[in-house]
């Protein structure tokens, strides 16, 4: 009795032995056949005349049961596997095959040992990893012990005007709002606003609570220069506040949650007071913040009030300034945000040549320069007449960065089109001649002097100016 040979075949393997069986009994040709596998009509042929020699049997991979070509060799998994428990146990299985790679000469892919690390129980893919578990935290027991702020950039306005940045101060241990101002973006100076008009209204709290910007964190590390305090921060230790950073979003949810709240709230009563700019929205914030707390603020466990009054010696005007420290150089100049600050030749300013100076900007745009808490007179020199470095914009300040931007250009479009018109006018040929060789032309804006025009826009914290003749 003949013996029935088995042929085990995939499911693409039978898909093409019905199309091979096609052109074989001429119901189909060659290259409708190449179209339906998506091979060449030589291919095609070749499975045809396999499959008329040696019948089903042809069609069926000849790889099978052989040793893949990308196989590991024998014993480099247990070996590899061994050193990684050995000496990589906690590594990520990109870090580990790196190590592998540079330490041991052991090249095998990322995936490979991710799969080995899997199967060892020394690696435990993120999808298969227990959700993180945020667990409630208890409120404070006293008002003004603990503040949590935050700034969500939202279309306050709707559709009446540009999205802006609203900036929350909210009590951890009441949920009431303390503070509300409407600023162009987060920076530092719309910090140091709504901080003081806190300050001023509340008194000092224990601890300000806020995320990792960089506003309140120096995010980069081995960061040159400084003392590792950002101004914000520098400013919080001279009045004794202390600034604590959330490790996430969660640890501070009750200023996210108030932010969701508003988003909601805030946005339609705007809508019905017809407010559209942030001056006006600044004005009604009293107004909404004690609507708010009267519907939502919770009672205190402790009726004892953590705020502090300021002491006599603490000037807001001087602590809320960014500080820097600049070399006074033999000539008595310093430079300071692309200028050059001329100090006047004293006796006085003589004996810091060499020594360090700080540099104070005000809110308003104000420049001081300051030795041992003095003023030193001083005038300034632009000599920076052409600036090509790329501005640095965090992601928070884009949106405001981009409308300044689009101001400048319609600004500078403005000046091409009249400068067009004059010249058309006169008889003059619109083409600009070429400057001659060696001879400088007008500075054009680029990003550094944007970036320049930001902060100047933020320190004022009001909207970007309709005539941008004065950043320019």
């Amino acid at each position: 009795m003949a013996q029935i040979e088995t042929i085990t075949m995939s499911m693409r393997e039978i898909d093409r032995l019905k199309v091979i069986q096609a052109v074989a009994d001429g119901h189909l040709k060659p290259m409708q056949a190449a179209q339906r596998l998506t091979l060449t009509t030589r291919q095609i042929q070749r499975l045809v005349n396999r499959f008329l020699s040696e019948g089903v049997a042809g069609l069926v991979s000849r790889k099978r049961g052989r040793p893949g070509n990308r196989q590991l060799a024998p014993g480099l998994a247990n070996l590899a596997l061994t050193i990684i428990r050995d000496r990589y146990a906690d590594f990520g299985p990109t870090l580990a095959r790196e190590k592998l790679s540079e330490c041991h000469g052991i090249s095998i892919s990322t995936e490979t040992i991710r799969r080995l690390m899997t199967e060892a129980g020394l690696w435990i893919p993120r999808r298969q990893r227990p959700a993180t578990i945020y667990q409630p935290r208890n409120r404070r027991h006293c008002v003004g012990e603990l503040v949590q702020i935050d700034g969500s950039d939202h279309a306050w306005f709707e559709d009446r005007a540009p999205t802006c940045t609203l900036l929350v101060y909210v009590d951890d241990a009441t949920s009431q709002l303390l503070q509300l101002h409407f600023t162009p973006s987060e920076s530092t100076f719309s910090y140091f606003e709504a901080t003081r008009a806190y300050i001023e209204q509340h008194g000092k709290p224990l601890a300000f609570y806020s995320d990792k910007a960089s506003v309140f964190r120096v995010n980069q590390k081995n960061a040159t220069g400084g003392d590792g305090c950002t101004q914000f921060g520098r400013a919080l230790f001279e009045l004794n506040i202390e600034g604590i950073c959330a490790n996430s979003s969660q640890a501070k949810g009750r200023v996210e949650r108030a932010n969701l709240t508003l988003q909601d709230r805030l946005v339609k009563e705007l809508r019905l007071q017809g407010i559209s700019t942030m001056a006006a929205a600044n004005a009604y914030a009293p107004t909404f913040v004690a609507d708010y707390n009267r519907r939502f603020a919770k009672p205190p466990r402790n009726d004892f009030d953590a705020h502090r009054p300021l002491r006599d010696d603490e000037d807001l005007d001087l602590i809320f300034t960014e500080r820097q420290p600049r070399r006074v150089s033999h000539s008595l100049t310093l430079q300071y945000d692309k200028m050059l600050y001329l100090l006047a030749d004293t006796p006085a300013s003589r004996r810091l040549i060499g020594k360090y100076v700080e540099v104070y900007e005000y809110p308003d745009g104000r420049i001081e320069v300051r030795a041992d808490g003095i003023a030193l007179p001083y005038t300034t020199y632009d000599r920076l007449c052409e600036i090509d470095q790329g501005a640095i914009v965090e992601n928070k300040r884009l949106g405001h960065v981009l409308q300044v931007v689009q101001a400048v250009q319609q600004q500078r479009d403005d000046r091409r089109s009249h400068s067009v018109l004059v010249r058309t006018h006169r008889g003059v040929p619109a083409v600009p001649k070429k400057a001659a060789p060696g001879k400088k032309t007008q500075r054009s804006l680029n990003a550094d002097d944007i970036a320049q025009a930001i902060q100047q826009t933020q320190s004022k914290a009001t909207a970007p100016p309709n005539s941008l003749t004065e950043i320019v």
